[in-house]
C-alpha cells in the first residue's frame, strides 16, 4: 500500500519518512497553501452577507507545489495529514484536504508532540479526522484579524502617519503607551531606611513599639538616630527549615522570557532556534527532534517522560533528589493536548550532543533540558534564621539562610541566584547585648513601574490573556517594523507616531482596542474550538458593533496635516509637503489632486568598496519597496549584489565580500561566521 504523508516543514520530511519506512512517502506543504482573497467588499475576501463565508485562494508561488501534491495524492492509497499539533496546523490540514480533493475514506489526520521514532509510530497507529471546531476557531481568528487589520489600517493610513492597526497589536501598543505615560506622570516620593552595621551582618529598622514604621523625611530619620545607642538587645532568634520548589517546565511565554533575560535573544530568534530543535538535528547516525512542540501554554509533562526522568535522577543523583511535590495545574484556556517544552529524551544531555549544535542551539537546548530536569527534582532546603534586635523600643531585623540540601539546585544553580547569607550563631553569644559599629540613614525615592522589556511584555500579554503562544513573537515584530516603538537599553519606548495612533484608536474604538475585550475574544475563540459557540455568530456580533464605529471614525477623525517643507511648488505656487507613500516618504504638492507635482529626489550615491567581480564600486541601493541592499554600480553588466553591508574584506575561501550583520561578520557564500 502506498501512503502519502504531508507535513508543514521540509526539514521534517526525510526524518519522518525514515521512521515510517518504504511504504510511506513524506512531502511538505511548506506552511499554508491558501489564504483569504483580497476581493469582495473592502477587499476582505469574506462574504459579509453569507455568514462570513471565506473566499480562499492559493497563495503566491504555491501553484506548482499544490499540483505536485495532487499528483502524488491521486496515485496514493491513503493520505495522512501530519501538520503541527495546534489550531494553525489543523487549519493547514483542512486546506490541504479541500484543495487536494481528499475523501473521508482515504485520508487521516495524525498529531505528535515530538519528532522521534516512538512518537511518530505511535501517532500513526490512531489517525483521526480533521477537527472542524479547531478549524473554525482558526478561521475566526484569521477573519477577525483581516477585518480589523484591513479596515483600521486603511483608516490609520488615511488619517495619520501610521501604517497599520490590529486586534492584538494595537492593544499591546496601548499597554506600552500607558506605561510610558504612567512613568512621565510619576512624582517620586522621598523616604529613608535606617540600618545598623555589625561585625558579620547588617540589620534594618522595621518596627517601633510593636508597629511597622515608615520614615518619610530626613528630619524624622535624624530624630530616630539621636535616640539610638550602639548597643542592641537580642530579643528573638527564630530558625525555620524552608523548602524552595523548582520552577515549572517551559511554556512558549516563559521560554522566550528566560532566553531574553539570559541570552538577550528577541522572541523571534528564540522561536526560530526552538523550531530547528523541534524539527530535527543530524546527530551523526540519526536525525531526531530534540525538543517537543515549542508553541504551547501547557506545563504538563507526559507520564512516560516523567517516569524516565525520575529514573535518570535516581541513577545520576540519588533517590533523595527525585521530586514528588505536586506541581501547579494548568490555568484556564490552556490547550492541554500539548505538553510543556521539554527534551525528547532525558538521556540526551546537552554535553553529549554539543558538537552537533551551533552555539545558539546548544545554549537554548541546555536551558530547556536543565529547566525540565530540575522541575522533576526535589525541593531545595534552607535553614532560615531571623533575629530581632531592640534599641530604645525600636526593633531592627536581620535575616539569613543556609542551604542544607541543594535538591533541584544541583543542576539549576547556574540559572538561579541562591547564595547563602550566613548569620552568626546567636545561641553561642555569652551576652544578650550586641554592639554595632555604626547606625545610619539611607535616602531613597520611590520609582515608577519600569518600562517593558520584550520578556516583560510577553509576560504581561500572557497574564492578561492577550494573544496565544504562536502570536507573541509576531506581535512584537510588527510593533518594531511599523516603527511604533523603539528599543533603548532593552526597553520599549513608544514613538510619537505610536502614541498618536494609540490616541486616535482610543478616541473612536476604546470599546474594542482594550485589554478586557481582547482577552474576552480569545476566550470566545477557545469556546469555538470547544464547540460551545458558533463561529459565524461570534463574528456577526463583532462586526455589527464594529462597523458603525468605523463609519463614524472615517467621517469625524481629524486628519493629520502633512508637514510643510518650506518649499513652493514650481507648477502652481502652493506649499510642498511630505507625504507617505507605499514605498516611504516623498515630497509633493499640497494641492493634490488638483496639482500632481512630485519632487524628484536627488540620489545620493554611497560607495562602500570595490566590487570583487568587476572592479567597479559596490554602492548602497534600494528596492522598489525601499529595502536597502548593496550592488555593483556597473549593473546590468555586473550583477554582484548583497543584502548585508560589505566590510570591504575579501573571503579567503571564495573571493567574495565579507559582510556585517548584528555586529557579526561572515561570508554569505561560505556562511563562515
Amino acid at each position: 500500500m502506498k501512503n502519502l504523508v504531508i507535513v508543514e516543514s521540509p526539514s521534517k520530511s526525510k526524518t519522518i519518512e525514515k521512521y515510517l519506512g518504504k511504504d510511506y512517502k513524506v512531502l511538505s506543504s511548506k506552511g499554508h497553501i491558501r489564504d483569504l482573497a483580497t476581493t469582495g467588499k473592502y477587499g476582505l475576501g469574506v462574504d459579509l452577507e453569507d455568514n462570513f463565508k471565506p473566499n480562499y485562494i492559493l497563495m503566491k508561488g504555491k501553484s506548482k507545489l499544490v499540483s505536485d501534491l495532487k499528483k502524488e495524492a491521486s496515485s496514493s492509497d491513503n493520505v495522512i495529514l501530519a501538520t503541527d499539533p495546534d489550531r494553525e496546523g489543523e487549519a493547514i490540514s483542512w486546506h490541504l484536504k479541500e484543495t487536494l480533493g481528499l475523501k473521508d475514506n482515504n485520508y487521516g489526520r495524525v498529531v505528535f508532540n515530538e519528532i522521534t521514532e516512538p512518537a511518530i509510530k505511535e501517532a500513526f497507529k490512531s489517525p483521526r479526522k480533521i477537527d472542524m471546531q479547531l478549524v473554525h476557531s482558526q478561521e475566526s481568528r484569521r477573519i477577525l484579524d483581516r477585518i480589523i487589520g484591513f479596515r483600521l489600517s486603511k483608516l490609520m493610513q488615511y488619517k495619520t502617519d501610521g501604517k497599520s492597526a490590529g486586534r492584538v497589536q494595537s492593544v499591546a501598543l496601548k499597554i506600552i503607551v500607558d506605561r510610558e505615560r504612567e512613568i512621565q506622570a510619576f512624582i517620586p516620593e522621598e523616604y529613608y531606611t535606617i540600618e545598623a552595621d555589625f561585625k558579620d551582618f547588617k540589620a534594618e529598622l522595621k518596627k517601633y513599639k510593636g508597629k511597622d514604621i515608615e520614615v518619610k523625611t530626613s528630619h524624622e530619620a535624624d530624630e530616630i538616630l539621636s535616640k539610638l545607642s550602639n548597643a542592641f538587645n537580642i530579643v528573638n532568634v527564630e530558625k525555620k527549615l524552608k523548602n524552595k520548589q523548582s520552577k515549572l517546565p517551559f511554556t512558549t511565554s516563559t521560554l522566550t522570557q528566560m532566553a531574553s533575560n539570559r541570552f538577550n535573544y528577541p522572541a523571534s530568534k528564540t522561536m526560530s532556534i526552538a523550531q530547528k530543535l523541534y524539527e530535527g538535528v543530524n546527530l551523526g547516525d540519526e536525525t531526531v527532534g530534540l525538543i517537543s512542540y515549542m508553541r504551547t501554554d501547557s506545563i504538563r509533562l507526559s507520564d512516560l517522560f516523567v517516569k524516565d526522568t525520575k529514573k535518570y535522577i535516581t541513577s545520576n543523583y540519588g533517590k533523595e533528589y527525585v521530586g514528588y511535590t505536586k506541581k501547579a495545574k494548568n490555568t484556564e484556556n490552556v490547550q492541554d493536548a500539548h505538553e510543556a517544552i521539554r527534551p525528547t529524551s532525558i538521556n540526551r544531555t546537552p554535553e553529549s550532543i554539543k558538537k552537533y549544535l551551533t552555539p545558539e542551539e546548544y545554549k537554548l537546548y541546555s536551558l530547556i533540558y536543565i529547566r525540565t530536569l530540575s522541575s522533576l527534582m526535589a525541593d531545595a532546603k534552607f535553614e532560615a534564621t531571623t533575629v530581632d534586635l531592640e534599641n530604645k523600643d525600636y526593633i531592627f531585623k536581620a535575616s539569613g539562610q543556609v542551604n542544607v540540601f541543594d535538591g533541584y539546585l544541583k543542576v539549576y544553580k547556574d540559572y538561579e541566584d541562591s547564595n547563602d547569607s550566613i548569620l552568626p550563631d546567636f545561641a553561642n553569644y555569652k551576652s544578650k547585648v550586641i554592639v554595632c559599629s555604626k547606625v545610619y540613614k539611607l535616602q531613597h525615592f520611590t520609582e515608577p513601574k519600569p518600562r517593558f522589556t520584550e520578556a516583560k511584555l510577553i509576560a504581561e500579554l500572557e497574564r492578561l490573556g492577550i494573544g496565544r503562544p504562536s502570536t507573541y513573537a509576531k506581535i512584537i515584530s510588527v510593533l518594531k517594523e511599523r516603527k511604533y516603538v523603539t528599543i533603548k537599553d532593552k526597553k520599549f519606548f513608544p514613538t510619537d507616531i505610536g502614541i498618536k495612533v494609540t490616541d486616535k484608536l482610543q478616541e473612536f474604538f476604546s470599546s474594542f482596542i482594550n485589554v478586557n475585550y481582547t482577552a474576552s475574544m480569545e476566550e470566545d475563540l477557545d469556546k469555538i474550538a470547544d464547540g460551545e459557540l458558533v463561529w459565524y455568530k461570534v463574528l456577526d456580533k463583532f462586526y455589527n458593533d464594529f462597523e458603525p464605529l468605523l463609519d463614524v471614525a472615517f467621517k469625524e477623525m481629524q486628519k493629520d496635516a502633512p508637514e510643510e517643507t518650506g518649499e513652493i511648488c514650481p507648477l502652481c505656487g502652493k506649499p510642498l509637503v511630505i507625504r507617505n507613500g507605499k514605498y516611504g516618504k516623498f515630497t509633493a504638492c499640497s494641492a493634490y489632486p488638483e496639482c500632481k507635482y512630485i519632487k524628484k529626489e536627488e540620489k545620493v550615491i554611497v560607495e562602500i568598496c570595490d566590487c570583487p567581480k568587476c572592479g567597479h564600486k559596490i554602492i548602497e541601493k534600494k528596492t522598489k519597496k525601499g529595502k536597502i541592499f548593496y550592488g555593483c554600480n556597473n549593473y546590468p553588466k555586473c550583477n554582484y549584489a548583497l543584502w548585508d553591508k560589505p566590510t570591504g574584506e575579501i573571503c579567503p575561501t571564495c573571493g567574495g565580500l565579507i559582510v556585517s550583520k548584528n555586529d557579526k561578520t561572515y561570508c554569505p557564500n561560505c556562511d563562515k561566521k
